[in-house]
């Protein structure tokens, strides 16, 4: 396969659905705008695509919580098709509302029951939290990694983040010892030099500052900060004080999926 087809969902209240698609064009994707309904519909099916693109935003105005009601559509009127995709070995990835619509909906941390077993929540500022963050990569580069979304990453990225509601919390110990077990823990908020730090680089007061994990099989992704706002070396904050030139941190991340998805399918 040459281009695999990403579809990126949209409903009332997206807003980086665009941005979205244009990081996986850039990839090497095909990328199709697809409203929720269509899928509910019938009108377009799940299994045309290879790749699936929760964007960023406020779905439904965030009524109920942030996420909730897109997630309860999930549930309720997408399940059999979603877990299907996850079966046939396809990716997904859910970026700051996103990651609250799989995080909400069941499909993270992940089971086939789609029991919710964590959610985000309202940051501890108690405030919209929108600034740069350093993230590390927990376990890129070695061979425990398992998502497959940032393998071969940097040990340390910077990537924005942009929420209200993004702090990572669990039901219970038992959840957060088996996303540690299975190394579902992807990416942590850190300091400068990769350590364990409060806020503010911890934006939102999350759980051992995780800010993105994955599912048990590595192909499903999910996480606050917003890598399609960093795909270009001029959209860094302070890309004049730099001789970095290269592309940015976020990029990798789309190609991760596409490459995958081309060796796969």
């Amino acid at each position: 396969m040459q281009k695999p087809k990403v579809c990126v969902l949209r409903t009332a209240g997206t807003n980086c659905d665009q941005e979205t698609a244009f990081a996986f064009l850039k990839a090497g994707a095909f990328a199709e705008l697809v409203h929720v309904n269509s899928l509910v519909s019938g009108y377009k099916a799940l299994s045309e695509y290879q790749i699936l693109a929760i964007p960023g935003g406020f779905t439904y105005g965030d009524d109920v919580a942030a996420g909730k009601i897109l997630a309860n559509e999930f549930k309720y009127k997408l399940k059999a098709a979603l877990l299907d995709f996850v079966r046939e070995g396809k990716l997904i990835i859910g970026i700051c509302n996103g990651f609250q619509v799989l995080a909400k909906s069941g499909l993270l941390p992940g089971n086939a029951e789609l029991t919710q077993e964590a959610s985000l929540t309202l940051n501890d500022s108690a405030k919209f939290e929108d600034r740069w963050v350093y993230l590390r990569c927990a376990a890129s580069g070695r061979k425990k990694a398992k998502c497959v979304w940032t393998k071969g990453m940097p040990e340390v990225i910077y990537l924005p983040v942009a929420h209200g509601e993004g702090k990572f919390v669990v039901r219970d110990k038992t959840v957060l010892e088996r996303l540690k077990r299975n190394n579902q823990i992807v990416v942590e908020y850190c300091d400068e030099k990769g350590k364990p730090a409060g806020y503010p680089y911890n934006p939102n007061g999350s759980t051992q500052g995780i800010a993105g994990i994955c599912d048990e099989t590595g192909r499903v992704f999910g996480l606050m900060p917003h890598p399609e706002r960093h795909i270009h070396f001029l959209q860094h904050p302070r890309w004049l004080r730099t001789q970095n030139r290269q592309e940015g941190s976020g990029l990798q991340i789309f190609k991760n999926g596409v490459e995958y998805a081309q060796k796969k399918f």
